[in-house]
């Protein structure tokens, strides 16, 4: 892991803590270190930091906008692809049930948490300038690919955009199905480019089902 991190560090110990989630405690309650939700508590103050500043120190645009950037580099789906690209996923330590479960969202936050919780470790271990190295190196270099995809847009936004870029129309939703109790709902909701079903989404709001659906509907069209 230190040869994918690119980082040698003094105390193993802490780099190891940081891949502990916490049901692997579960099923080995003797073992001698702690989950890592302190060290991903940590780094995501750190991650914001570094972001923050770069993007106040780079670019001019107002605070809505840089606001948008940033969370287009911190969100869990960012940072789970940057755990997966490090190879994060080998190193886990996790119960038995959460290691079958490798495609699951919840997967996706468990990695997200441990490249934060990996920040962590290692502005302790290293401190400020190589914790804002590795960030630089590792995370923000996607910026400029964020910037050019427009990908701080969320996906109604970007597929709008796209749409009429492509088509000059604007697309629409209609509601397929809504099923279950009024405190636990499902909606399944189409997007339609004129009369042209594009993808289906799904969520427990119809805007959840809408937002899945442009996603989906970006990567059908090639617009992702």
């Amino acid at each position: 892991m230190e040869q994918a991190l690119g980082i040698k560090f003094k105390n193993i110990e802490i780099l190891r803590q940081a891949v502990v989630h916490r049901s692997y405690l579960n099923e080995h309650p003797d073992f001698h270190l702690g989950h890592n939700e302190r060290l991903e508590f940590l780094g995501d103050a750190v991650l914001e930091l570094v972001v923050t500043k770069h993007l106040y120190e780079n670019y001019e645009n107002p605070e809505g906008e840089l606001t948008n950037w940033r969370a287009a580099l911190v969100n869990a789906h960012m940072l789970a692809t940057m755990a997966r690209e490090l190879d994060i996923d080998d190193f886990l330590y996790l119960s038995k049930g959460e290691e079958r479960d490798k495609d699951s969202k919840a997967r996706q936050y468990i990695l997200a948490n441990a490249f934060e919780a990996l920040i962590g470790a290692v502005y302790l271990d290293q401190g400020w300038d190589v914790s804002d190295d590795f960030i630089k190196r590792v995370l923000l270099v996607k910026l400029p690919t964020i910037l050019e995809l427009k990908l701080y847009l969320d996906p109604k936004s970007r597929f709008q955009e796209a749409s009429q870029e492509q088509f000059g129309v604007t697309p629409t939703y209609k509601v397929v199905s809504e099923t279950g109790p009024d405190h636990a709902k499902h909606f399944k909701v189409a997007v339609l480019v004129e009369s042209e079903e594009v993808a289906i989404g799904e969520g427990s709001s119809k805007q959840e089902a809408q937002i899945d659906a442009a996603k989906n509907a970006l990567e059908v069209k090639g617009w992702s």
